[in-house]
């Protein structure tokens, strides 16, 4: 027979469904089971039973071949008649699913008739033709139902409560104390509140931690405060497991406004004003941000001018875009302001004209006692916004408002009665970064309240991954959803990620509250704005990632992660946009690496070069750069060595290329411009170097042994996952080739499926209560 069933000849009469041999005849039982699973997928084609039924015995394709016209397809009563007698003649067979489809039907048709030899080779042919071969075809044929039974998730191999205390740190009575009074009933997340609702809530929540002595941690104790630095932004970081328009409300009253008093001000400043501050008698705001000029402080427009016959500063917007704009607690509570102003002084040689002695801090008051705009004062709402509507964020314009010398935040520098201006810092430029260096503090806490909100977003998708189940072996429970290796890429790096930079903020917080020489305290702001900005675009992108792993539950509102990502979503700008951030790391390093240069002599820089070059040299080696091993790939040695090399790499190559563009006449700003790309990466190369060595320390103070050990896990899959993720910059340098590379991503999946059986133990280390997790999904 050459012609296919689809393309009758004169002498083969087209088929109708009375030509089929019936589904009950005994000898078509042992080709049921194929039958079935080749329609069941969908449509034969006619290429596909072209080439089956040639194939056939004449004797089976008189039998087969009917049914696999695709003219003349079979019903959907049909199928369900064949599927209904393949489970019937299997039931009683204690090996059916250990079977193939050929099998299979060996099997079933034994008790009706004796399988011949032809019969068993067309089987075999039309297994084959049909490409259905092994177990899996027979197995989801006969499974009916699968079963509701649910695994249990793997004990935990370390103590969680051990890993909750080891990440809680120095202040962990403080974190504990937040949480308890966040445990209250009064803390209760709300269901679509208007605008007013939600501010005037969020004012209550303030008023709470104000009395509970929240708002004072910080300040002097001989002011009403507990002079605990620390402990505030432990305070700062745990409320970001709550209500984020809390915090961020927290943070302007008691960060930004009582801790310009504090920072900027002087005793008689920190007696009068701080304890009305702590109590949250004295509301008020941060008003430096201008609408024109975003983070460019140090061009800021409003002036703040002596009036020397007055003994008073008359604080100006000279126009529009010099408005004070997004200034939080201005729209509706604020009733005092800390203005940031350019200092304006008669000039003594020219009656008509003024000096200007760059940016300074003036407590300006902004309303009455009965909420009222205080003449002068032009104030304006901001209006809804992405998200943070809790928060009163709003304008400020002000016309010749006059206020006495002493608002003037003298720390730094003084206005005597007579006009004459002293400060102990001669040089204006590192008064300015003095002034705005004690403000670093903002940093360093909206980095640890964004990476909460990494573990909140985090916590809800790993909890939601081992409990959603999905798709699996036919017959056989479904498989829960992070154990896909996929889900398992997107969410376990993260969790690693979060507990690299927990380490790293933690060290960065202890360092920035401890008393500091000028070159501890430029590294210190440095990093602070580079963990600023890596913290929240990790805080941005776990978020977004974890409701993607969610699906459809994560897009519900109930479940946290919409008012997680427009809440958390502006982190990324405020404190400093990230970019601008990047670049002053980036700075900072170029200055380091200036002053190496400068303090060495000719003997130094030759010893500096040999050292790089034979460290260059022992790292990109042949044996090395191919070096594929798990023991290698998973050494602490090899991955401090990439980070580092990569670092150095960077900044000495940025150097070179600045130096050579300034002594090719370019100016400086322009040079910098021309290297923008390579200074943002330098700073970044730089940011994760020092993560990872913190994550390292900290593994190595840690004394739980079982702790210890998972912390080294997680350490090994950070490391290698950031080498995964900078692979280029190393493949096109030459530090490793395409092999080396192949082999890092196959560790990265293989310690994801190393961690796995441990990821909710790690999420449930965060030590988040499941009332401020709130999601359904959680739970």
């Amino acid at each position: 027979m050459t012609d296919s069933p689809s393309q009758p000849s004169e002498s083969s009469p087209t088929r109708s469904p009375q030509d089929r041999p019936p589904l009950d005849t005994p000898n078509l039982l042992p080709y049921l089971p194929m039958l079935y699973v080749a329609w069941s997928d969908g449509d034969l084609s006619v290429e596909e039973a072209s080439q089956i039924c040639p194939d056939l015995d004449p004797h089976c394709q008189g039998l087969v071949a009917p049914w696999l016209d695709p003219e003349q397809p079979p019903s959907a009563v049909e199928l369900q008649r064949m599927l209904r007698r393949v489970r019937v003649a299997s039931k009683d067979l204690d090996t059916a699913e250990r079977l193939d489809l050929s099998g299979l039907g060996l099997e079933i048709a034994q008790a009706d008739h004796r399988i011949s030899r032809p019969e068993r080779r067309a089987l075999e042919r039309l297994q084959d033709a049909l490409g259905v071969g092994g177990t899996e075809a027979a197995r989801q044929l006969l499974a009916s139902r699968r079963p509701a039974r649910r695994e249990r998730e793997p004990a935990p191999t370390f103590d969680v409560d051990a890993m909750t205390d080891r990440l809680a740190g120095r202040h962990a009575e403080v974190r504990a104390r937040v949480l308890s009074i966040l445990a209250g009933p009064e803390f209760a997340y709300l269901e679509e509140p208007t605008r007013a609702e939600y501010r005037q809530r969020v004012l209550e929540w303030l008023q709470i931690l104000a009395d509970e002595g929240l708002g004072g941690l910080s300040f002097p104790a001989e002011h009403g405060g507990a002079g605990d630095l620390g402990g505030f932004i432990t305070a700062f970081e745990t409320l970001a497991f709550f209500d984020l328009s809390l915090l961020v409300k927290f943070g302007v009253q008691f960060g930004l406004w009582g801790g310009s008093v504090a920072n900027l001000g002087t005793k008689r400043h920190h007696a009068e004003l701080l304890p009305k501050i702590a109590s949250l008698e004295m509301p008020g705001c941060f008003a430096m941000t201008e609408t024109s000029h975003g983070s460019n402080v140090a061009d800021l427009e409003t002036t703040a001018r002596f009036l020397a016959a007055s003994d008073e500063f008359e604080v100006t917007t000279p126009h529009r875009g010099a408005r004070k704009n997004y200034i939080g607690n201005a729209a509706l509570h604020g009733r005092w302001a800390t203005v940031f102003a350019q200092l304006e002084l008669p000039d003594p040689d020219d009656a008509e004209a003024w000096q200007t002695h760059g940016v300074h801090a003036v407590v300006v008051p902004i309303r009455d006692d009965a909420g009222r705009p205080l003449p002068g004062v032009s104030i304006g709402d901001d209006g809804p916004k992405m998200g943070l509507n809790g928060v009163d964020n709003g304008w400020l314009e002000l016309d010749r408002v006059r206020v006495p010398r002493s608002a003037l935040l003298d720390r730094f520098a003084e206005v005597s009665a007579d006009g004459e201006y002293t400060s102990a810092i001669a040089s204006p430029s590192k008064r300015f970064f003095t002034v705005l260096g004690t403000l670093v503090g903002g940093r360093v806490s909206v980095a640890l309240g964004a990476l909460s909100v990494a573990k909140s977003a985090l916590t809800i998708a790993v909890r939601y991954g081992v409990r959603r189940r999905q798709f699996g072996p036919p017959g056989e429970t479904e498989i829960a959803v992070l154990d896909y290796p996929t889900h398992q890429r997107r969410l376990l790096p993260r969790v690693a990620t979060t507990y690299a930079l927990h380490f790293a903020l933690h060290d960065l917080r202890d360092r920035y509250v401890q008393s500091m020489q000028a070159d501890d305290r430029r590294e210190v702001e440095a990093l602070a704005a580079g963990l600023k900005a890596w913290a929240t675009w990790h805080a941005t992108e776990s978020v977004q990632t974890g409701r993607e792993a969610c699906g459809g539950q994560g897009y519900l509102a109930e479940n946290r992660f919409a008012r997680l990502k427009a809440d958390s979503d502006v982190f990324t700008t405020f404190e400093g946009d990230n970019m601008v951030l990047l670049q002053l790391v980036g700075k900072s390093l170029l200055a380091d690496l200036r002053r190496q240069f400068h303090d060495m002599n000719v003997l130094g820089l030759v010893r500096y070069a040999a050292r790089r070059a034979g460290s260059v040299l022992s790292e990109q080696n042949p044996l090395a750069v191919r070096n594929t091993d798990r023991e290698h790939l998973r050494s602490r040695d090899f991955h401090l060595a990439a980070f580092r090399w990569r670092e150095q790499h960077l900044v000495t190559t940025l150097g070179s290329r600045l130096k050579k563009l300034l002594d090719g006449g370019m100016e400086s700003h322009e040079a910098v411009l021309e290297c923008q790309h390579h200074l943002v990466e330098a700073s970044k190369a730089h940011v994760e170097h020092v993560v990872l060595q913190r994550f390292i320390d900290a593994i190595a103070a840690t004394n739980d042994t079982a702790v210890r050990t998972q912390l080294e896990q997680l350490c090994d899959l950070f490391a290698l996952a950031r080498l995964e993720a900078g692979a280029t910059h190393f493949l096109e340098h030459g530090y490793i080739d395409g092999s080396k590379s192949r082999a890092i991503t196959e560790q990265v999946t293989a310690l994801c499926g190393e961690v796995r059986p441990q990821a909710l133990h790690l999420v449930d280390g965060f030590g988040i209560p499941e009332k401020l997790l709130g999601a359904a999904i959680a739970r």
